[in-house]
């Protein structure tokens, strides 16, 4: 069985009127099934640019990108979008949610274009909803939510999909520190519990060691590719 994700030799180069700039230069990276990773780096890095192309938002000027041993890098836009409705769930850091829309009608968007009936619809995401400890909120709207309910919306939102990969963009950036707590449990538990593979995108050191393996981005090249010792200990989400 292939890797779920590996990259070879990745390449984005952007235009900037008369400057090409190099956002990724020949970066390698393997990840398996199952695994919580953390991607580092500092501004500019070019760790943005590597979560756009691994979650078929961008791709590359050159080089390889297979996603369940499938080369999306070639891929049509169509098929991309495909890929990222059946494959890939994302996590924001500004959570994202639609606000005059309902917790349950947040959560119910990525099932719109699965041809699913309304009350499948609702059955579904009132499941995801409940995994990230959220009953009995779904008719809740964000303005009426903590940040940190908000940002479980949003997982329940990319979890509800049933997706082989989950990316997380820094997504305790706007939340305080017991929150982040709580966001970074859920994350782990669906990591260990339902193996759902995570890929972070944090600069901070705490949160990162959530992750059991940390890549560290530097001038559009791994820097450095590390495990790290897992997390065994972790505050249980509340309400």
């Amino acid at each position: 069985m292939p890797p779920l994700i590996h990259c070879e030799d990745l390449w984005k180069v952007y235009r900037l009127g008369d400057v090409e700039v190099q956002a990724l230069r020949g970066l390698d990276l393997t990840i398996e099934r199952g695994e919580f990773v953390a991607i580092m780096g500092a501004s500019g890095s070019g760790k943005s640019t590597l979560m756009n192309i691994l979650g078929c938002l961008d791709q590359p000027t050159r080089g390889r990108y297979r996603l369940d041993g499938i080369d999306v890098s070639v891929l049509r836009a169509d098929q991309l979008a495909e890929i990222r409705n059946r494959q890939i769930g994302f996590v924001f850091q500004s959570f994202n949610l639609i606000p005059r829309t309902s917790a349950l009608e947040n959560a119910q968007l990525p099932l719109f274009y699965r041809g699913l009936s309304l009350r499948e619809q609702r059955a579904m995401a009132t499941e995801a909803l409940s995994r990230v400890g959220l009953q009995g909120r779904e008719g809740h709207y964000p303005t009426q939510l903590s940040g940190g309910q908000q940002q479980r919306v949003a997982i329940a939102r990319a979890l509800v999909t049933s997706p082989s990969l989950l990316l997380a963009d820094e997504p305790t950036g706007n939340l305080d520190t017991q929150s982040s707590q709580e966001i970074m449990a859920i994350l782990d538990r669906l990591n260990k519990e339902q193996g759902i593979t995570i890929i972070l995108v944090t600069h901070e050191t705490d949160i990162a060691g959530y992750a059991e393996r940390e890549v560290v981005i530097k001038d559009g090249r791994v820097l450095t590719d590390r495990q790290t010792r897992s997390v065994t200990s972790l505050s249980q989400p509340g309400a």
